[in-house]
């Protein structure tokens, strides 16, 4: 028998499941899932098989009482599709290290970190040598994203020809690694050519690779509208990232509707913000529009964040993805747009979407765990069920807190919700089986 873990009475939820249970994980799986409370009781495995795995038990986290007035949950760790983590290049901004704290802080167990870092990740070869560094703190799954073209200069395509699709090699040292990132992206730029641009995503439909395509703020309908019919002429999986405008969840609503019959393999998917979901336009002007409340894309309208707000109830909108963007103080008075997110991600959208918006829960887990981890390609997780990983995370969802930056992990202390008393505290997160965050505590 491996390495047992067992977290017994909690209210479980994923998209899927939401009762009152018990999971047991070997090894960094989840061996089973029982409903009922005390003892895993309601299990088809023997006594002699109960006994065992308690007897052979590393760790056990009961939620004791908790589990009658529902507040304390167990959820599958949250999957990023969408961060900056910063590293190679920027340390006073962020680096690997606190980025990953912040994620294990705030639920995440798999993010996936832009490109546009100094050196750009434009080789696979760079992209294995971070995702190897991450590998060896063991507190998150961190795919780097490979850009479209050489130094994200827009001239010439990376070494996207290189890559082998379907390759299993492992990424290990030494090895010239030639297996395909999750996903590709010129973050925060547009390919300016149509036949560079063209090149790319026929690259990218021969990798079977999603391109997260990041539109001009200040024109993202326009953006949106020539990525999509970039992708329906090479049949590639499109993802747009950031949604942030009414005009642009309508273009990708009526986008997907015509995807359906057009037998190309072509695919559209697209992710939102918690800021743009919850804030408009007036947080910006009083965190200071131009400097501490700058995003890109920016903050809009009430009518926009509706549009949003309907785009997640009707499935227009695929996940949720938190553009992490942490910049130290000195760069956001200088007008530096982004804003930190890993950490307030869940508890933003439990208060806003789920006790004010009237999102289920289980929804809200879809599109923060396991939508985006299927977009991937991972179907490992996002999920608690029998088969995925062990990767989860403990929040007392009526718990109040108010975000303190002083308290937060990530280097980048701006939050457009610094201040906010928010509802659903993350206590504890556990990847592959292994406490990696309890409360005020970063691991082990």
């Amino acid at each position: 028998m491996g390495r047992i873990v067992i977290l017994k009475n909690f209210r479980i939820v994923d998209e899927n499941v939401n009762m009152l249970g018990s999971v047991v994980a070997e090894d960094g799986i989840i061996r089973e899932v029982f409903p009922g409370t005390a003892e895993v009781s309601g299990s088809g495995l023997s006594n002699k098989e109960l006994e065992d795995f308690f007897e052979s038990a590393r760790c056990i986290i009961d939620g004791g009482e908790g589990s009658d007035r529902w507040g304390l949950t167990l959820f599958p760790a949250l999957t990023d599709m969408h961060a900056h983590f910063r590293e190679p290049g920027f340390p006073e901004k962020e680096n690997l290290e606190s980025a990953s704290l912040a994620a294990a802080a705030g639920g995440y167990g798999t993010v996936v970190c832009m490109a546009n870092t100094n050196p750009v990740i434009d080789t696979p070869e760079a992209a294995a040598a971070l995702k190897l560094r991450s590998d060896a703190l063991g507190l998150i799954d961190l795919y780097p994203a490979m850009s479209l073209t050489k130094g994200m200069a827009g001239r010439e395509l990376s070494l996207l020809s290189e890559l082998i699709p379907g390759d299993s090699g492992q990424w290990a040292p030494g090895r010239l690694p030639r297996r395909p990132p999750l996903i590709l992206s010129e973050d925060g730029k547009e390919v300016a050519s149509d036949s560079l641009l063209l090149a790319a995503f026929t690259e990218a439909k021969r990798l079977g690779l999603p391109v997260s395509c990041h539109c001009a703020p200040e024109d993202e309908g326009r953006s949106a509208a020539r990525v999509i019919e970039m992708g329906k002429k090479t049949g590639c999986h499109v993802h747009i990232a950031h949604v942030s405008a009414k005009k642009t969840v309508g273009l990708i609503r009526a986008a997907k509707a015509a995807a359906g019959n057009a037998g190309t393999g072509f695919a559209l998917t697209c992710e939102a913000t918690p800021h743009h979901l919850l804030l408009n336009r007036e947080t910006a002007v009083m965190m200071g529009a131009e400097t501490w409340g700058r995003v890109n894309p920016p903050l809009r309208t009430e009518e926009d964040c509706r549009a949003l707000m309907a785009g997640l109830l009707d499935g227009t909108i695929d996940a949720i993805a938190t553009d992490h963007a942490p910049h130290s103080g000195d760069d956001k008075k200088l007008g530096a747009p982004g804003f930190s997110g890993l950490e307030t991600a869940f508890s933003a959208c439990l208060t806003g979407l789920v006790h004010e918006g009237g999102l289920s829960l289980s929804r809200l887990l879809s599109l923060m765990a396991a939508a985006p981890a299927r977009l991937l390609g991972l179907g490992d997780r996002g999920r608690i069920a029998p088969g995925y990983r062990a990767d989860f995370f403990i929040a007392d969802t009526d718990a109040r807190w108010k975000v303190d930056p002083a308290r937060s992990k990530s280097k980048g202390k701006n939050s457009p919700f610094n201040g906010k008393e928010l509802r659903g505290r993350i206590t504890t997160t556990i990847h592959q089986g292994r406490v990696v965050c309890d409360a005020v505590r970063t691991a082990r």
